[in-house]
Parts: C-alpha cells; sequence; structure tokens
C-alpha cells in the first residue's frame, strides 16, 4: 500500500503509528526507558523511508561533498538521501573490519572530504561521536550532524562540545506530543 505522505508533521504521526512501542527497553546508553523508536520499522518502509529523505535533504548543509551513514541505522537512511539529492553517500563502521580494506569509513571517502553525517536516533550520542572521532582523524570537515529523532538525551550537548552542528528532523518531545 502507497501512502502519500506530503507534510513534516503527517510525517511524525507516521514515524509514532509505525515505530513508537512501549515496554521496558534498554538504551544503547545503558539507561532504560519505557519508549523506544524502533527505526528499523521506519526505515523497512519504503513510503516512510522516501519522506525521511525528502525532508532530511532539507537539512543538509551547503557545501555538503558526502553524507556518511553510521552503522547500521544510518544505511538505509543515506542511501535515500543520497539517491534522492544526488550526493554521494558514504558509511562508518563502530569499528574498523578486521579483513578486506580493513577501513572504518567505507564507499570511497577521501580524506579532507567536506561531510555531513546522518543517523537514526540520538540518544547519549555515543555512535556519532565516535564517526566524528574517525572523519576528523581522515581530515574530513564535519559540516553537520543530522538525525531522525532525538531522544534528548545528552547528544545535543556533547555535539556542541565538539563543535559539531546538530540538527534533528524531530525531538522527540515533539513526537510525544503526536501520540495524544
Amino acid at each position: 500500500m502507497t501512502v502519500m505522505i506530503k507534510t513534516r508533521q503527517e510525517l511524525g504521526k507516521w514515524i509514532v503509528g509505525v515505530a513508537r512501542i512501549t515496554g521496558e527497553f534498554k538504551l544503547r546508553s545503558g539507561a532504560m526507558s519505557d519508549v523506544y523508536f524502533d527505526k528499523y520499522r521506519f526505515e523497512a518502509n519504503p513510503d516512510i523511508l522516501k519522506a525521511i529523505a525528502e525532508q532530511m535533504s532539507e537539512l543538509i548543509p551547503d557545501g555538503t561533498e558526502r553524507l556518511i551513514g553510521l552503522e547500521m541505522g544510518g544505511i538505509p537512511l543515506v542511501t535515500a538521501i543520497s539517491m534522492h539529492t544526488g550526493i554521494p553517500g558514504g558509511f562508518c563502521r563502530k569499528k574498523a573490519k578486521e579483513y578486506g580494506t580493513c577501513l572504518q569509513v567505507e564507499g570511497g571517502v577521501e580524506n579532507g572530504e567536506k561531510v555531513t553525517i546522518i543517523e537514526d536516533v540520538i540518544t547519549s550520542g555515543g555512535a556519532a561521536i565516535e564517526a566524528i572521532k574517525a572523519l576528523r582523524e581522515m581530515d574530513c570537515e564535519i559540516l553537520g550532524l543530522l538525525c531522525v529523532v532525538d531522544r534528548e538525551s545528552g547528544g545535543a550537548e556533547k555535539f556542541k562540545e565538539m563543535e559539531v552542528n546538530f540538527e534533528p528532523l524531530y525531538k522527540m518531545s515533539e513526537l510525544e506530543k503526536l501520540t495524544n
């Protein structure tokens, strides 16, 4: 079934309807939460993924030469956004693989490129911080960090300390208002 998602608010309602689940969940940060946004549920839905790509494309900083998706949820997002914008993508693993090219940053990313990092859900920002470090080791200029959902759990403050511009498509508090 194809769904036409036209506005940012409609998209937010679809994300909440598809991906917001309740129960007891341990987050990547180690914190416990009674609300979880299962990113794979919205990333696996072609209509929602397409709408996310369209909305996030508007947030990409001028001058971006490459989009970098974080393992694993950022990969479908970067692929969709890259297809929508024509900006090449790349991918950052949690750690360098131990075989083949033995790279942490994949996809032909060159030293010194101007990049925008794409993530699905940010809690404390741990995975994004590691990616920032890896990209900076390659002398890449990080123009921004975008995510679909900011859980508002400290990540934004850490990115500010690292002098990385952070822009979520939605803050969790905003999505929570759409559950009513």
